[in-house]
């Protein structure tokens, strides 16, 4: 037939006849017998699409399913969309705000009514009922002129504001059973899809959860995360005190003039916050306890240059401090655990010396001197070259690590002499009220610009390393997270619009033809919300120069 096309399914490995027209959907109900699972988005050309998704050329397609992150993201989206029918059936009137992922789901505010249980019960048995009616999601892609006016008319008002600061042409939203609205990429072809979920009463709110990762047929199961809540809680405060709750207010104050402003103030709640930690160490420290200060967090939190500017205001408090750093404890190279990839394993906890660690602790916390060792990563051993050290008066250690708040690190030391910070960049900025700013996010731009800019790294390496590293994260630090004695949020209210253009340059470079395009497409899309704002007025001693670099520490 002369209107015959082909498309290259990934998964199986050969071509696909097609008519032009056809949706992936249409294209899965032919092979779904050999794909063996149920997509929930895909890969088309290198870019997440969802599956009604248009085929009218010839197109290579990787099916993903919720093994993958961004089949996740996909399932996630949708439920959120899910909730705000419900929410619009229920409470007319209540305004849906999905804030931040925390307890293993997203907590969820609704305004002008009150949040009871019994609500809580009958949103999540609407949401089961719109989810057994198998509804589809339909995108449709209008002017933004129109989609303004719809959205108007519907009182979203924060997403107006949002494509009044973007300026972009066309805009795509989601429609489902008459509920429209908009998401930071694909949503899954139907409810049908959202087979396990969650809702649950949650502080003042709500738990939105999705499902299992060891068994996808089950919701979920929250875990109170008191401490983390709060860290977001006090961020979120303050964005509402500045005026700035999402990237449309974001970009208004870029617009008007104001950036040097929110930069100053968001610089000085950093500065609080870090002084404050000081200060409660002090206090423990004079009390007969906090010897031994240890700081964690995921990659690109910035725990660098807050553990530099923590040992500033330490000194501050009269104290003199020093720095330990965990690398030197790794074991000898042929003795290091090996991942699943069978590749050196140096995020585990088992990579280090524990009983050298523990043992030199204990003796320079005794008073006594012990010589530090040095790693060498070229011979992959440890050598000894006289670094010895001994707490005098008003010594406290500091170490840097991403163990620090697992408690098998320094089983052997008293637990009085230890003082656990947590660092991390709690975005608290929404994209709008139904789209979140991901922290992974946040971090993996740091990432990449730090990368590129210190270490010769490609976007393309960093990409390709990422999902290794956040598997590190979720089995070395996150479970210990509310060990933590205090928390410090390095997020920064105007860091993604400075980062803005950094992050374009570099992703900009990920050609096409690479599995990392998506991602890099992704984050493009993700930075194309925000206004940019200029480094120049970034003060030196700023937690994002560790990023972006004119730092006036030494890394």
């Amino acid at each position: 037939m002369s209107n015959q096309l082909k498309v290259y399914i990934d998964n199986l490995g050969r071509y696909v006849d097609f008519t032009g027209g056809e949706t992936l959907l249409d294209i899965i109900e032919r092979v779904k017998d050999q794909l063996g699972f149920m997509p929930i988005c895909a890969h088309v050309n290198n870019k997440t699409e969802g599956l009604r998704f248009p085929l009218f050329a010839p197109k290579k397609v990787n099916f993903l399913d919720l093994n993958s992150s961004l089949g996740k993201r996909v399932y996630v989206r949708s439920l959120c969309m899910t909730l705000y029918h419900a929410v619009t059936d229920l409470c007319p009137g209540a305004r849906l705000s999905v804030e931040h992922s925390v307890s293993k789901g997203h907590f969820c505010r609704l305004s002008g009514v009150t949040v009871t249980p019994g609500l809580v019960m009958r949103l999540r048995e609407r949401m089961q009922e719109l989810i057994d009616r198998d509804i589809p999601f339909m995108p449709h892609e209008r002017l933004t002129t129109d989609v303004k006016e719809l959205f108007r008319k519907e009182h979203l008002d924060d997403k107006v504001l949002l494509l009044d600061t973007t300026h972009s042409l066309y805009t795509t939203y989601y429609t489902m059973d008459g509920v429209n609205d908009s998401y930071y990429g694909a949503l899954a072809p139907s409810t049908g899809l959202l087979k396990a979920f969650d809702l649950q009463p949650y502080h003042d709110g709500l738990l939105l959860l999705d499902f299992d990762q060891a068994d996808h047929s089950k919701a979920a199961v929250s875990v109170e995360q008191a401490k983390m809540f709060k860290a977001f809680t006090d961020h979120l405060a303050f964005n509402k005190v500045v005026g700035v709750k999402n990237v449309g207010e974001l970009n208004r104050a870029v617009e008007h003039g104001n950036s040097a402003d929110l930069i100053n103030v968001a610089e000085a709640l950093h500065d609080k916050k870090i002084s404050s930690i000081a200060d409660e160490i002090a206090q423990r420290y004079t009390a007969g306890g906090a010897r031994i200060v240890l700081i964690a967090g995921p990659s690109s939190s910035g725990k660098t240059t807050t553990t530099k500017r923590l040992a500033t205001y330490l000194m501050t408090n009269l104290l003199k401090p020093i720095m330990i750093s965990l690398d030197d404890y790794f074991v000898d190279r042929h003795t290091t655990p090996r991942d699943e990839n069978g590749d050196y394993d140096y995020e585990s906890l088992y990579a280090l010396d524990l009983e050298l660690f523990n043992r030199h602790l204990n003796a320079l916390t005794h008073g006594e001197e012990v010589e530090i060792p040095r790693y060498n990563f070229e011979t992959g051993s440890r050598t000894y070259k006289g670094n010895r050290l001994k707490m005098d008066e008003n010594t406290i250690l500091l170490i840097e690590g991403i163990h620090g708040l697992n408690p098998e690190l320094t089983a052997a030391v008293d637990e009085q002499l230890k003082y656990r910070v947590y660092v991390s960049a709690l975005t608290t900025l929404s994209i709008d009220d139904h789209n979140w700013v991901p922290t992974t996010d946040n971090r993996l731009l740091r990432r990449i610009i730090r990368d590129h800019k210190y270490r010769g790294t490609s976007a393309i390496e960093t990409l390709r390393r990422w999902p290794s590293v956040r598997r590190g994260e979720e089995r070395w630090i996150f479970p210990y997270q509310e060990n933590a004695d205090a928390m410090f949020n390095s997020s920064l209210l105007f860091e993604l619009s400075v980062m803005k253009e950094y992050g374009e340059a570099i992703l900009s470079r990920v050609p096409h033809d690479v599995p990392e395009y998506a991602e890099a497409y992704r984050l493009m899309k993700f930075l194309s919300y925000f206004q940019p704002i200029s480094d120049n007025v970034i003060p030196p001693t700023s937690l994002l120069r560790e990023f972006l670099g004119g730092s006036s520490f030494k890394y």
